[in-house]
């Protein structure tokens, strides 16, 4: 088995041990250099924050939040670490929410993703991730270029052209999002185009259906998927096992319950958070409205840091009930006030046409006294009547939803 570099086989205890030494100098870098942060931890010593549990303890910083943060501290929230004028890109993401590159050609951490996937040193990349205004592209193409390889930039669209370029110039890989590969792929076989060249491709923007996995794979391609976001980077990546997806080495990760930012028991489905180390734009517990879990043991790849499920949906489950928002936060709140319950979820339906919320609360043991109290708890912190329905601990499904939205109109 061949590795990007030797970090990724390392002992648990070693990684574990050297992500808390970086935390700490990036705490200190982080409230020195940036305004937001400079505010966030003004009570707190960069010192003191040594382990996971003391790094819960700190806010997260929603990604939700950034378009508001940047309204007010235009143009980057207050969180860049790096003056606008000494960055090499600017990029607008939907929102808007502007993101900086520095002068780092890989701050993503993409050249580990892209070796895992099989790219070398020599290779031609055809980069079909969007060059226009969000970072998607440069992202990947800033991981080619470190590891040594040559972009075509495709861009999206334009699917004829793409494969008249492919034809000509035979890449060795493809970037982008799956469905658009297996668009060109199909268009290339009615076009009767060959282009066999392409052996080997890194995806994200989507997860990989199976179908269009096996179909790829029946045309030679092996296809390796990124878990990514345009703040951080590179999350977690797909190797040959095919089994989860392996946190990348430069980041410290957390599953914490949605709501809160309390971290929940291995294999628990939560929010993903995300502590990055990248010096010009410094994100301490940044929660990603994503929804993981991690996997038990390590790759059968023997790629030793944790792994993770890929994406299983939203964590911002926020919805609207008879007119007032419900938040994950509340719910959230009303278990803290009753610690019998061990886990949660409030059901909205309207079956007689009307909203209806009902909170269930798996408890080992309770009675009406304590339907009573959480009823009257919702009420305080929601302005809505619910009801309240007791289950056995484990009856739950564990998909980290919070508030689950059942109803139809139709």
């Amino acid at each position: 088995m061949i590795y990007y570099d030797s970090l990724e086989t390392r002992d648990p205890a070693e990684r574990e041990q050297d992500l808390m030494s970086k935390l700490a100098r990036q705490l200190r870098h982080a409230r020195d250099h940036s305004p937001y942060y400079r505010l966030l931890l003004t009570d707190i010593d960069p010192a003191a924050i040594s382990s996971r549990e003391a790094l819960a303890a700190l806010p997260l910083t929603r990604k939700r939040d950034l378009i508001e943060l940047q309204k007010k501290h235009p143009p980057f929230g207050g969180l860049s670490a790096l003056p606008a004028r000494n960055a090499w890109r600017v990029f607008a993401s939907p929102g808007p929410i502007y993101e900086l590159q520095g002068p780092d050609g890989d701050p993503w951490r993409m050249a580990r993703v892209l070796f895992a996937a099989g790219f070398r040193s020599g290779d031609l990349v055809h980069n079909c991730f969007a060059y226009h205004f969000t970072p998607g592209a440069y992202i990947f193409e800033g991981g080619a270029h470190k590891l040594g390889c040559a972009v075509f930039p495709g861009g999206t669209g334009q699917t004829e052209q793409q494969i008249q370029a492919m034809v000509d110039l035979r890449p060795d890989g493809y970037a982008g999002t799956p469905s658009f590969l297996k668009i060109i792929i199909d268009k290339a076989e009615e076009l009767g185009a060959d282009i066999s060249s392409l052996r080997k491709a890194a995806v994200s923007g989507e997860a990989v259906h199976p179908a269009v996995r096996q179909t790829l794979r029946e045309r030679g391609i092996s296809v390796r998927q990124c878990y990514a976001t345009a703040e951080i980077g590179a999350i977690a990546y797909e190797t040959d096992a095919e089994e989860g997806l392996v946190v990348e080495e430069d980041l410290l990760l957390e599953i914490v319950r949605p709501g809160t930012g309390d971290p929940v028991a291995p294999g628990e489905v939560g929010e993903v958070v995300v502590t990055t180390f990248n010096p010009d734009y410094p994100l301490i517990r940044f929660a990603t409205g994503d929804l993981s879990a991690v996997m038990a043991g390590i790759s059968p790849c023997g790629r030793t840091n944790v792994r993770i499920r890929g994406w299983l949906g939203r964590a911002d489950q926020t919805t609207k009930i008879k007119g007032l928002f419900v938040h994950p936060e509340q719910v959230a709140e009303i278990a803290r006030r009753h610690p019998e319950i061990q886990r949660m979820r409030l059901v909205v339906d309207n079956l007689d046409g009307q909203d209806r919320m009902a909170l269930h609360c798996e408890i080992a043991s309770g009675g009406e006294a304590l339907t009573q109290a959480v009823i009257a708890s919702i009420r305080d912190l929601t302005q809505l009547r619910g009801e309240v329905v007791l289950c056995a601990p484990g009856t739950l499904a564990n998909d980290g939803k919070v508030i689950e939205d059942r109803r139809t109109y139709s």
